[in-house]
């Protein structure tokens, strides 16, 4: 595999998706973005080698703006990875809870710690992002307003960490995949676990859905994520997933052969190492994960 130097992501220094780049690449060089869409920009104009972009939170859902430009992005899957989320309290330095009045943060945070919030009595505020809600605490000087964001925030922008873990939740996880110019597939070993992604669009034919993912379940593939897109007439015709497997396993090769001869446009996205993530997850005996 080449040698990256550069990673771009969406957000200021010190948001969650710098951190899941210095945490999974701490020799590379961070490159924010002002969104999804610069950050992919800046592999494809060779101004970063890679881009860490997150696509589904456990308590949020899907990230909105994301998965439409994966298809269309013209980069591969090469990693992925599960972030803890840790959120914190932060304020300026010699700040005491009971003198807050206001919190800010982005709009996914702010419901992701709703218990302190109300413990405390403060106003609620929306900013773009983690990050750039300590940015403005520094530079606005105001003791009686608090941001949540990380803690690796806190350390950038000189801020005091006035609580640690105040999510309401303890397992808020955000699932992050890496992007490259360059489709780097690994190498098979029969023993690891691997993850496939692609999209496609049906044919105009009844049933074309079912057709185009019956071979996933004839030949045991398992199937983790299949998600669904509307063109510009309100047409579901467009699908992203992700399976389980090799792309150079015999069952998926054969997946794919009965997928190609139900749909179209189909396209290999990337595969990739699972997370370890993955298998420390316990699921309940009466839960069953989506296969087709």
């Amino acid at each position: 595999m080449e040698k990256f130097k550069r990673i771009a992501y969406q957000g200021m220094a010190g948001s969650y998706s710098d951190l899941a780049c210095r945490k999974v690449y701490p020799e590379l060089e961070t490159i924010p973005s002002v969104s999804f869409e610069a950050a992919f920009l800046a592999v494809r104009e060779k101004k970063a080698d890679l881009a860490m972009i997150p696509v589904d939170n456990s308590l949020a859902g899907r990230v909105a703006d994301v998965h439409h430009l994966i298809p269309n992005g013209e980069l591969y899957i090469i990693r992925e990875h599960f972030q803890q989320i840790r959120h914190c309290l932060l304020g300026l330095p010699g700040a005491r809870q009971e003198d807050l009045t206001d919190v800010h943060s982005h709009v996914h945070a702010l419901p992701q710690c709703r218990k302190i919030i109300e413990d405390l009595r403060l106003d609620k505020h929306v900013v773009a992002d983690t990050a750039k809600a300590a940015s403005d605490i520094k530079k606005w000087n105001d003791k009686t307003q608090a941001a949540i964001s990380s803690e690796l925030a806190a350390e950038i922008y000189g801020l005091k960490v006035l609580m640690k873990d105040v999510q309401d939740a303890a397992h808020n996880t955000t699932r992050f995949l890496v992007f490259s110019r360059d489709n780097h597939i690994p190498e098979f070993v029969r023993r690891k676990r691997y993850l496939t992604s692609f999209s496609f669009e049906v044919r105009n034919i009844p049933a074309a859905l079912y057709k185009a993912l019956g071979g996933f379940a004839t030949n045991g593939v398992q199937m983790v994520k299949l998600e669904s897109y509307v063109d510009k007439h309100f047409n579901v015709a467009r699908f992203f997933a992700d399976v389980e497997g090799h792309v150079d396993e015999d069952s998926l090769q054969l997946a794919f052969e009965e997928l190609r001869f139900f749909a179209k446009r189909v396209v290999h996205l990337g595969t990739y190492p699972a997370h370890v993530f993955r298998s420390s997850v316990k699921k309940p005996a009466d839960t069953q994960t989506m296969s087709c």
